[in-house]
């Protein structure tokens, strides 16, 4: 199902390249991967030169998903600066050309990046190499692993369930998948597989992470997980082809029967109630979420397309929860959310990004649990469900229904107040 090997991780993000001449040496697809401690989280990087206005331009490779890297400039004489700004995430590389390094082959070194907290920044070295076209999984014997198919997982860290999907690429030889969890899904994870053995990874800019494990002889997994630099938990799988999370709608609970008592300030610092008429329609959605957050940008997406279809009869409203605390660095960073996205909805600036902080700030329900958490309203305010996660793109049908309940739940709210 993928290409190559890749690493996912959820902000601005930024490559400086040494690059040498010709630009064409630097052309093309990398095979990436950044240090860590259960091995090399690898992903792609795909890079291409304008001659005719000498602009560059790049992708992160994920297996079947490329991102589009929204600011790329040259940086001095041999210089190349990828800026993924929405997810304040930072790479640099410096190109050592084979030239100049006897080697057999140039590559890529340097470091990723990425802000977690006020003064908190996390970092992993990273190193690429051309793409090599013979790579492919070690076992070609069959166009499926023993991996394919769904799995109930536990992870450690967490007495909630999990599914695992996974399938192979016939054509690449390439393991893909993703995980749900009851907080939203790993995304797009690539990677191999060897006989009894699976190594799956991602990078976005936002996260990194890497998944190891092995087949036992009863038809069992047990493997580890590390996400960044520090993160790191054992799993546990068995198949089942019926494996699903608990209904991500009853996982949260509405303390407060109306979503009007809510306020907080603007964009521009302004206070505003949730009550306001700019709000107003007959289905209210509020959008509780982080513009650091993969998922969050997953589902936002997925809310436009929502007021595209309803048009006037449903009205979208977000309140951010940032890293860092300071109302205008975090209104800021919410502003490059929405432009990265083509969003136009308003949004609300909640606070800190901190669960507990933010839980208290929400105290409409119970806990918020996961960035992004859902509320549906009627034109009054009244709270008519809450969903908690979100199983974006990488999860397929998985997808196709939450979209399916989402849609319903609409109907079901607007045909109410018809009657």
């Amino acid at each position: 199902m993928f290409r190559l090997s890749p690493i996912l991780f959820p902000i601005a993000f930024a490559i400086c390249l040494t690059l040498a001449n010709p630009c064409q040496s630097q052309e093309g697809l990398w095979d990436a991967q950044l240090e860590c401690r259960g091995g090399p989280i690898r992903f792609g990087l795909k890079l291409e030169h304008s001659q005719s206005d000498d602009q560059w331009s790049a992708w992160l490779v994920n297996g079947s998903e490329q991102i589009k890297v929204p600011n790329v400039k040259a940086d001095g004489e041999n210089n190349i600066v990828l800026s993924i700004d929405h997810y304040d995430s930072q790479l640099t590389l410096v190109h050592a050309p084979k030239s100049k390094t006897g080697d057999s082959e140039s590559h890529l070194t340097g470091t990723w990046k990425k802000l977690r907290s006020a003064d908190k920044w996390v970092k992993m070295k990273l190193s690429a190499t051309p793409h090599d076209v013979s790579d492919s999984a070690a076992d070609q014997s069959s166009s499926a692993s023993k991996f394919d198919g769904r799995w109930q997982v536990k992870f450690s860290s967490s007495d909630e369930p999990a599914v695992g999907v996974f399938k192979t690429d016939p054509q690449t030889g390439k393991l893909g998948g993703t995980f749900l969890t009851t907080t939203g899904d790993y995304r797009f994870l690539s990677g191999t597989f060897e006989k009894n053995e699976m190594a799956i990874s991602c990078f976005d800019g936002a996260h990194a992470f890497l998944f190891k494990a092995t087949l036992d002889d009863a038809g069992s997994i047990a493997g580890d997980f590390w996400s960044s630099k520090t993160w790191h938990e054992t799993w546990t799988a068995t198949r089942s082809e019926n494996a699903k999370l608990p209904d991500s709608f009853g996982l949260t609970k509405a303390t407060e029967a109306n979503i009007n008592s809510l306020s907080f300030p603007d964009l521009d610092g302004k206070p505003t109630g949730l009550d306001a008429e700019q709000f107003a329609a007959p289905v209210r959605l509020v959008h509780i979420f982080g513009s650091w957050c993969p998922n969050c940008h997953d589902a936002a997406v997925y809310l436009a397309e929502l007021e595209a279809k309803y048009g006037k009869k449903v009205s979208v409203v977000g309140i951010a929860f940032e890293h860092t605390g300071d109302l205008k660095r975090d209104a800021d960073q919410v502003r490059k959310y929405l432009k990265h996205n083509k969003l136009d909805h308003p949004v609300l600036i909640g606070g800190n990004s901190d669960k507990a902080k933010a839980s208290k700030a929400i105290s409409i329900i119970d806990e918020v649990r996961s960035y992004p958490t859902t509320i549906f309203a009627d034109r009054s305010g009244k709270i008519i469900a809450i969903h908690q996660g979100f199983s974006g793109p990488a999860t397929g049908e998985d997808y196709v229904n939450l979209k399916k309940k989402f849609e319903s739940t609409i109907d079901e709210v607007l045909e109410s107040q018809d009657k």
